[in-house]
């Protein structure tokens, strides 16, 4: 799942939209629970429905219920899972982070706990080039779920790939390879492009020396390159390759992450930071906040006033207009407003009260 599938989530609207949302387990035995987590769920999700519209105007969601549940593969499971299903159509999506369990009917489905975990969790792309194929991934943590659009994966049909180098002795054979290698990735470069706008993380790369360096040379995304992983791992699983490449990432996330400390370092000298969640709510809503640092594990509930401006800390959400956690809601307004939140060391905040933010003016 990425933030594109969020997005199409959110603009769906009928009445009733019906979202179940579970965490569930990876392995034996504690993954031997999760078909009768799932089960009850859906059971208590009938019962709602049909209380509330009457069995035969669920009639149809009940199906498409039943069948989704149905399609579990509980050997593939990772630590949540998600269903969203109404009238029209129905998702499934296996998640790599823990979800809360939920049973929720309204006219949208309800995304805030995906969104809440992308925005938490380390994501970032892999690009696996090679002539067959280069492949791209979207990765969380050691998790890598390949992507099958927009034209991927990618062989290299032209010469020097699926197609022979001309036997011409005026050709320098091995210069006009190259030439091709470099067409070949500034091709897969150009199709990664959407995906990169549309959720812009950080990128790995996987290759030979070559491909790496040929990619490097034509890439317009040679500025989130964070992590390279050298050799032919062409018939390597994602799993295998999850597992790799992901310790690189981390090292790479933790030096970004002191690298941005320095960067609010020169901010507080220059005026133009803010501190505190309620000093750091209030700008993320206008807009005004370029970089947000966050503390790993900093979470707070809270109240918000009618103006919509000012917080007030509690210890529990007892009440249905309490926030469960107000730092995810500063998180979710910096990235939509086009801003980037970077989680810290806990600790490294400290003289800020865990939260702190560069602004843009």
């Amino acid at each position: 799942m990425n933030i594109n599938d969020v997005k199409l989530l959110q603009s769906i609207r009928s009445d009733p939209a019906l979202t179940i949302t579970l965490p569930t387990h990876r392995t034996s035995p504690d993954n031997k629970q999760d078909p009768i987590r799932v089960k009850n769920l859906v059971t208590a999700a009938a019962n709602r429905l049909t209380d509330t519209y009457g069995k035969r105007a669920v009639e149809p969601i009940l199906r498409r219920l039943e069948a989704l549940a149905g399609d579990i593969d509980y050997r593939y499971t990772l630590d949540g899972l998600a269903l969203f299903v109404n009238q029209d159509t129905s998702f499934l999506f296996m998640v790599p982070f823990p979800l809360k369990e939920r049973v929720v009917v309204d006219e949208t489905f309800y995304t805030r706990d995906l969104v809440y975990a992308l925005n938490r969790t380390p994501r970032y792309w892999v690009l696996a080039l090679s002539e067959k194929p280069t492949r791209l991934f979207e990765a969380t943590r050691e998790t890598l779920q390949e992507i099958q659009t927009g034209g991927f994966p990618m062989t290299h049909l032209g010469p020097g790939g699926a197609r022979g180098i001309p036997n011409d002795p005026a050709i320098n054979q091995s210069a006009y390879r190259d030439e091709h290698h470099r067409i070949f990735f500034r091709q897969v470069d150009e199709a990664f492009a959407p995906f990169m706008a549309g959720d812009p993380l950080p990128l790995a790369l996987i290759g030979v020396d070559r491909y790496l360096a040929f990619f490097r040379e034509v890439s317009k995304h040679s500025d989130a390159i964070v992590a390279t992983l050298t050799g032919n791992y062409d018939t390597a699983t994602a799993h295998d390759l999850g597992r790799l490449i992901w310790p690189l990432v981390e090292t790479n996330l933790h030096h970004r992450s002191q690298h941005v400390l320095r960067e609010l370092e020169a901010a507080v000298s220059g005026q133009r930071y803010c501190s505190t969640l309620g000093e750091v709510w209030r700008f993320a809503h206008e807009g005004r906040i370029a970089t947000l640092l966050v503390e790993e594990d900093y979470h707070q509930a809270a109240l918000v006033d009618e103006s919509g401006q000012r917080l007030t800390f509690i210890d529990e959400p007892t009440t249905p207009e309490a926030l469960d956690d107000a730092v995810d809601e500063v998180i979710a307004a910096v990235i939509d407003r086009g801003g980037k939140a970077v989680f810290v060391p806990n600790g490294s905040l400290q003289a800020h009260q865990r939260i702190a933010a560069i602004l843009r003016y």
